[in-house]
């Protein structure tokens, strides 16, 4: 194991963790806010409210990520409306492609989660809020909402967790995070072993710190259950 070589390459690699870290960060951000009304629409008795939202989450679910960045960096190249559009200079961007296909892709998965975390929801307590006159505008605000976000946190750690460890894959769209920083520097130091192992410790270390940091949140929202 070359170890100089390792500490040299510290820095840079470190560098591409802070790509990483505001990929998933802002990515995440902008999931949770697009599941949110998703995961109401997606728990609607309405059929038809129930199914708006089915395609969006029926392909960020069934399709690789992978294959969504290449479509949307390489695909959306290929068409003259895309590039005629006020959106080609965000689109041409492998930065803010990556960062929709995250956001995308964990919001999709978010949502299923919420939904699942909406239907738990005892009867009992929604039928309370109704009981005492909430509107139902009120009753999502107070009862609904904080009551699914709660049930939905151990299973919404493991999506973040999922999203930090895909986020991997934005290095195939030419984006210098922690897996893309890695291979370039093998590519001038041919020390494959010595780089993959210290960013396998970086991500390892990025997720252990998250785990603490969502345990301790976890047992604070979750403390009226003790």
């Amino acid at each position: 194991m070359n170890w100089e070589e390792i500490f040299l390459a510290l820095p840079k690699l470190l560098d591409g963790a802070l790509l990483t870290l505001e990929l998933v960060i802002i990515s995440c951000i902008v999931g949770f806010v697009i599941a949110i009304p998703i995961a109401l629409m997606r728990s609607s008795q309405n059929w038809w409210i129930r199914n708006i939202p089915l395609i969006y989450t029926f392909f960020f679910r069934g399709t690789p990520l992978l294959v969504q960045l290449f479509l949307f960096y390489y695909g959306a190249a290929q068409f003259d409306a895309v590039r005629d559009s006020f959106l080609w200079p965000v689109l041409r961007e492998a930065y803010w492609c990556a960062l929709i296909v995250f956001a995308l892709n964990t919001g999709a998965y978010t949502a299923e989660i919420f939904r699942g975390a909406i239907q738990s929801i005892p009867h009992g307590e929604i039928e309370a809020g109704i009981a005492i006159g909430m509107t139902k505008m009120t009753l999502y605000r107070r009862i609904v909402i904080p009551r699914a976000l709660r049930i939905a946190m151990p299973s919404y750690g493991n999506e973040i967790i999922l999203m930090l460890k895909s986020s991997a894959l934005a290095y195939t769209i030419t984006l210098f995070d922690l897996t893309g920083m890695t291979r370039t520097i093998i590519a001038r130091n041919y020390l494959a072993i010595e780089m993959y192992f210290t960013a396998g410790v970086i991500y390892l270390l990025l997720t252990f710190l998250f785990i603490q940091v969502w345990m301790r949140l976890e047992k604070r929202m979750l403390r009226f259950q003790a």
